[in-house]
């Protein structure tokens, strides 16, 4: 009865495998515990198990509890991710342009202002997503306290999927800007073209953080 309740406990459930393993590990312990506890008051094994899983609480209540929790802490990742990544995958891009390819006025002219607007939009992006993700998580940790987690969990999820789309978005618009100034601008240099590849992985990577986010706080019931 034990094994019936932590399996079918534990197929409702999504977000980290560990924090998955080791919350179904605590619960299947505590039942353990329980069952032995009433054996020793008289009951038999089977009588003591179902009597420990009743005293437990139905699956489905405990299955929201449980997801709540994994989706809070899913999306205090991703935002923690999202924070320190996106600066830090930012300037390193940026020096590396610098010594690679080097200032604007490098390639012979100015560009235009509507070219330097998206550009600079660009820079702000990754910036401000990473602010946002912080004082999400600073918020959240406040709010989980006062409020509904389950709420707190998809608030979370859903500025983590704002904030890569946002970056994708940002990224996408100078690369379509620049294809249409000057393609060649491009393929300036072979080791930037690679770090912008990486910088795309990286960015998918965290989008699909944030999808997972999301879709672990929207499954609690």
């Amino acid at each position: 009865m034990i094994d019936r309740y932590v399996t079918d406990l534990g197929s409702r459930l999504r977000g980290s495998r560990k924090q998955v393993r080791d919350l179904l590990t605590e619960t299947r312990d505590s039942l353990t515990d329980a069952t032995e506890a009433h054996v020793g008051s008289g009951l038999t094994e089977q009588e003591a198990q179902q009597r420990a899983v009743e005293e437990f609480g139905p699956v489905r209540e405990i299955a929201n509890e449980y997801q709540a929790e994994l989706a809070v802490a899913y999306g205090t990742r991703t935002l923690i991710w999202l924070a320190i990544v996106l600066p830090l995958m930012h300037m390193a891009w940026e020096y590396g342009r610098m010594l690679l390819i080097g200032p604007w006025q490098d390639f012979g002219s100015v560009p235009p202002a509507w070219y330097l607007f998206i550009a600079k939009a660009n820079d702000l992006t990754s910036g401000i997503a990473s602010g946002v993700a912080l004082v999400a998580l600073v918020l959240g940790r406040v709010l989980a306290r006062k409020y509904d987690t389950r709420l707190v969990a998809k608030a979370g999820a859903a500025i983590a999927l704002t904030a890569v789309g946002a970056v994708l978005l940002g990224n996408l618009s100078i690369i379509l800007a620049t294809a249409h100034l000057d393609v060649a601008r491009l393929l300036q240099s072979s080791p930037m073209t690679v770090a912008t590849a990486i910088t795309w992985v990286v960015i998918v990577r965290l989008g699909l953080l944030a999808r997972r986010c999301l879709s672990c706080a929207t499954i609690v019931a």
